[in-house]
């Protein structure tokens, strides 16, 4: 009796552990699938955009077919959800990232006792803050903001001002680390740096973005949301009102040029001087899509940025695997 008792007891365990490796199989098998499925999305999202700019290859605009907003589409034991969104109708922040050197030998950095000697997308960032009303955040925060964003982005180890931090400080902590000194990876990066907060975080999603590698800022005014008139504000120094008539002033297809669009009356009264003009295109380079498929019970969540070149070839510049 012992004996049979003993086997019984072997042969459900191997039983049970031959079912739990049937189902690890199952799902690794539908994972990799719906993975497939949001690299087919990825493909399908280039033809997109390659037919988008085939018939107008000059302006991007929000009435092309790559923004259609949020689509589904039925698949085999699953769907596939995808998005496409312009990244230059956003503030980039990698664009604090000065260049190391302005040819003279000197460090082309933002002073914040100084604000001459700010950059445009500094002071730019410092009037988003601002103009986003977040709660607690006035010019004192924004500046400390900018500081700390300017720290963790630069090459060197010096303080850029009263609110800024280096390795010294962020080594001290209780969970020491070093600044990074490169350009930002990903939003979630915010949350390591110094006087940003969850609150502050969660709305600069709305209004921000982050290019890999690369401290380009250029705004395509067609491409901008109609409830974000606080970009314009931030980046022309304008207000509100004529930041919203502005975008209001946009047709189906968007201005054909820069000329177009600061020749309206309320920008023309405003007297914008041309380096903040220089801001601002009609074209738009990066795009990201946004892919969510499943396969039977299984989820996969991509993010792909974009870059599409002046021969409108599109190349992928990088993959986050992941909801954000």
């Amino acid at each position: 009796m012992l004996i049979i008792a003993l086997i019984a007891i072997l042969a459900t365990q191997m039983t049970a552990r031959l079912q739990l490796q049937m189902q690890r199989t199952t799902n690794i098998g539908s994972n990799q699938q719906a993975y497939w499925y949001a690299m087919g999305a990825e493909a399908f999202a280039k033809r997109i955009l390659i037919q988008s700019f085939e018939a107008d290859s000059e302006v991007t605009h929000l009435g092309q077919l790559w923004a259609q907003g949020e689509n589904t589409f039925p698949v085999d034991f699953g769907q596939i959800t995808g998005e496409i969104t312009d990244l230059n109708s956003c503030f980039n922040l990698n664009a604090l990232r000065v260049n190391d050197d302005d040819g003279s030998g000197n460090s082309n950095r933002g002073n914040s006792a100084n604000a001459a000697n700010k950059s445009p997308a500094r002071a730019a960032f410092e009037e988003l803050l601002i103009a986003m009303n977040i709660e607690g955040v006035g010019s004192f925060e924004a500046e400390y903001m900018a500081d700390a964003l300017t720290d963790w982005l630069d090459a060197d180890g010096s303080i850029s001002g009263s609110g800024g931090a280096e390795d010294n400080d962020y080594a001290s902590k209780e969970f020491p680390y070093l600044a990074a000194n490169n350009y930002l990876a990903s939003m979630a990066e915010l949350r390591v740096i110094d006087h940003f907060t969850v609150n502050v975080i969660d709305k600069l999603k709305d209004y921000t973005c982050i290019l890999p590698n690369t401290n380009m800022n250029k705004i395509n005014i067609n491409t901008i949301a109609q409830d974000q008139p606080e970009i314009l504000v931030a980046m022309l120094g304008i207000s509100q009102n004529e930041a919203s008539q502005a975008l209001s002033s946009r047709g189906e297809e968007g201005f054909k040029n820069i000329d177009e669009f600061f020749s309206l009356s309320d920008l023309s009264k405003a007297k914008i001087p041309p380096e903040k003009k220089q801001l601002f295109a009609v074209k738009s380079e990066y795009f990201k899509l946004k892919t969510t498929a499943s396969f039977n019970n299984s989820y996969f969540a991509l993010n792909t940025i974009m870059k599409v070149d002046n021969k409108n070839n599109i190349r992928v510049i990088s993959r986050i695997i992941g909801r954000e």
